[in-house]
């Protein structure tokens, strides 16, 4: 047994899942399983809550939920829930049988555009209500950013192939290689199913808008495939998001010598601060207060920024310093500026009284934790409608 077990105060109102877990996972209730060595238990009072848990345990900023509210963070001895998370989720998970529930959906159809983190978990649950579920990826296998955005050194593909044979062992169908809009569209899925949800990620990058833009390499593609680039001595990565530290982290194992750029200072930077760590333990360095102005041949034109406070104590804006500009050469510039759901299927996903919305396509770059959440209420709401 973990032995942070033993530290847990099994809280009455634990604030680690009501505040810091936005799926608000069980957490005395699965402490007090496992310290009687009930680890099955545990386990399926887990995926019941949140059956990516085995993967939010990994991925997740635990130190801003779980673990950042633990009371006994109050004296900076936080218990390490995670990783008993971990533990008890992933011995769950390989094996692992999906079973209904019940069938009191036995006769609704419903589709789900999408098998990344928010489209895995809604199937999972509308599976156990007895629904027919058929699932719907522009990818030739599920996972969407788990499998295909994540580098595999932050997350074993294991898991995703595990979700995978989970699911269509079930019976649940996948149909590979669609394209939404191109393939099939979203009136068709509402006319043939009863419920249709629409969790496809948010994949388009968002674009720098400077002369030369055509130079750069996306980094969700560069992810995608990272063999498929040849990168050079010095690659520069723009970006101070989570993307931006899994591509420059992947860089660097590649062998370049690696740069983060970043327009704002570390404490502005969306990134898990424990990335942040991990990209600069791999040997990234990092460049604030650069903004990049022009993207030429073999490197970029940046211009120092600043923070400014206004005077009436709003918000801080990062203004560029006009005159500072200066070059710095590179090999290959990767970009993870921001990413946003497509918006031709943002719109034509809108018009239909029987679909709904999930995970990273309704609400932007968001955690995994954060896309289970918002699957959860998606198939709250389908189960209501039907």
């Amino acid at each position: 047994m973990n032995p942070e077990a033993s530290r847990c105060l099994l809280c009455k109102k634990p604030k680690c899942a009501l505040e810091g877990c936005p799926i608000h996972t069980p957490v005395p209730e699965c402490m007090a399983l496992y310290r009687e060595g009930r680890l099955k238990e545990a386990g399926a009072l887990l995926f019941r809550n949140n059956p990516l848990s085995a993967v939010t345990s990994l991925v997740c900023d635990w130190q801003k939920f779980c673990y950042g509210h633990c009371v006994l963070n109050v004296k900076k001895q936080a218990v390490r829930w995670y990783e008993i998370e971990q533990e008890i989720s992933s011995q769950y998970l390989f094996g692992h049988v999906l079973e209904r529930h019940s069938l009191e959906h036995s006769y609704d159809r419903v589709a789900i555009v999408g098998a990344g983190p928010a489209g895995i978990a809604a199937a999972i649950w509308l599976y156990q209500t007895g629904a027919e579920v058929t699932m719907f990826d522009a990818n030739p296998r599920m996972g969407g950013v788990l499998r295909y955005g994540i580098p595999a050194f932050r997350l074993d593909r294991k898991f995703c192939d595990a979700y995978e044979k989970m699911l269509l062992d079930a019976g649940v169908e996948f149909r590979e290689n669609v394209e939404i809009g191109k393939d099939i569209t979203i009136a068709d899925l509402s006319a043939e199913y009863d419920a249709v949800l629409v969790a496809a990620g948010a994949e388009y990058p968002s674009t720098l808008g400077i002369p030369g833009e055509s130079r750069a390499v996306q980094a969700l593609p560069f992810l995608k495939n990272p063999g498929a680039y040849k990168l050079g001595k010095k690659v520069i990565v723009i970006g101070g998001g989570n993307v931006a530290m899994d591509a420059c982290r992947t860089a660097v194992r590649m062998g370049a010598e690696t740069w983060v750029y970043y327009r704002k200072t570390f404490e502005n930077m969306p990134a898990n601060p424990l990335e942040v760590q991990a990209a600069k333990a791999d040997g990234v360095q990092f460049k604030v207060f650069q903004a990049p102005v022009e993207i030429k041949e073999g490197g970029v034109v940046f211009c120092d920024c600043k923070n400014v406070v206004p005077e009436d104590g709003g918000r801080v804006v990062t203004k560029i310093l006009k005159g500072t500009e200066h070059f710095v050469e590179c090999d290959t510039l990767l970009t993870a500026i921001s990413e946003k759901p497509d918006p031709v299927l943002t719109v034509e996903a809108q018009p239909y009284h029987n679909v709904f919305l999930a995970g990273d396509f309704m609400s932007g770059p968001a955690t995994v934790v954060e896309a289970v959440r918002s699957a959860h209420t998606a198939v709250e709401n389908i189960l209501e409608s039907l």
